[in-house]
């Protein structure tokens, strides 16, 4: 079988995640195309001789230009915070390398809109990490909106509810300075990227965007920890998406709720392998939400377990990713999402930001 040599940029939380997804990911979907885990670079050399250890790759090198440099390096994977994105990508084009980046695209929208150039400019394959839309779960909700399971919709309500930094005593971190690293830059990509997957483009919004806690651990703090947003779908439908990390109790609040004129849907990441379906059917008296656990019967989950129920988890998502941005190099053809969705999604969230400074409804510009 054909080889890829892999170069990954960041060795953390999601480099972890992407190291072990391209070492099990021929396994998992047998693809025509294997990946090979040649080269890995963290903050510095000693970081990255660590994680060439740990993650199994044959090379660790020095700074992320090694690795974009390097021959045997065919696609880079860039899981290195967002301030660095633009200058990886850039250069990884250039050097004719297909690119997969964690979200957001980037720092900020004219980065989102550079990384775009530069991908299309280079014809290369490009995909974006938004993990979360790839449940066999949200995948299987795709499909029954695609088939008109609950008729027309009529609203969409979606949050990104996290309280890791719910405690205004504990030290502050990164995440608490810099627009780029608050709520609406950290948390709001993933769920304004679901409302657009199952919803379609948003046109108009209306947001405020919020700082609750003003100093952490005694120490002031300059960005955002939740916020929301009123929106209008281009098919005409209403919506309403919250975010944030201040969300007592909530872990993995990645949820959402349809509603249409024939039944609704809801689902919760914090149960990631259930969907609750409506059908507006049949007599009263025996009507309710449904209660669909996931098995080899939706989307990607079979590749994984052959028992219903068992359930997939949040590795598989990477997985899965992996398996499409193989594809998408192996066959030449593009796989969602690409860089221009994850510049749809900076542009809503720009336009919220700009919505709550001046309190009106702002036009959302099309990516």
């Amino acid at each position: 079988m054909p080889e890829i040599g892999i170069g990954l940029i960041g060795g953390g939380y999601m480099g972890k995640a992407h190291a072990v997804a391209m070492a099990s990911v021929g396994a998992v979907f047998g693809t025509p195309l294997r990946p090979r885990l040649e080269m890995i670079a963290g903050a510095t050399p000693e970081s990255s001789e660590r994680y060439r250890a740990a993650y199994g790759f044959a090379r660790a090198a020095r700074d992320w230009r090694e690795v974009v440099a390097d021959e045997r390096v065919g696609a880079v994977v860039i899981a290195s915070p967002q301030t660095t994105h633009r200058a990886i990508a850039e250069a990884a084009f250039a050097a004719k390398k297909a690119v997969f980046c964690e979200k957001p695209l980037g720092a900020s929208l004219a980065d989102a809109e550079a990384m775009v150039a530069a991908a299309e400019a280079s014809g290369l394959p490009n995909m974006i990490g938004f993990n979360y839309v790839r449940t066999p779960a949200t995948q299987f909700v795709r499909q029954l909106l695609a088939e008109g399971a609950i008729g027309e919709v009529t609203w969409f309500r979606g949050e990104h509810t996290e309280d890791f930094l719910a405690d205004p005593e504990a030290p502050p971190n990164w995440r608490c300075f810099g627009r780029a690293n608050g709520c609406m830059g950290d948390l709001s990509p993933h769920m304004v990227n679901c409302a657009l997957a199952l919803m379609g483009p948003i046109t108009e919004l209306s947001a405020r965007v919020e700082r609750v806690h003003a100093t952490r651990g005694g120490e002031p703090v300059d960005n955002d920890d939740h916020g929301q947003m009123m929106v209008r779908f281009a098919g005409g439908a209403m919506g309403h998406l919250y975010f944030s990390r201040v969300a007592t109790g909530r872990k993995m609040g990645y949820a959402y709720e349809i509603h249409g004129t024939k039944g609704s849907i809801r689902f919760d990441q914090e149960d990631q392998n259930a969907v609750h379906l409506f059908r507006a059917e049949g007599p009263e008296a025996t009507r309710g939400f449904t209660r669909i656990l996931t098995g080899p019967a939706h989307p990607d989950y079979g590749a994984f377990c052959q028992g219903p129920g068992h359930g997939t988890g949040y590795q598989d998502q990477i997985i899965i990713e992996a398996r499409d941005f193989l594809q998408a190099i192996h066959t030449g053809q593009a796989v969602w999402p690409r860089f221009r969705d994850g510049l749809a999604v900076a542009r809503v969230i720009d336009t919220a930001f700009a919505a709550a400074e001046d309190g009106r409804w702002h036009s959302v510009p099309a990516a």
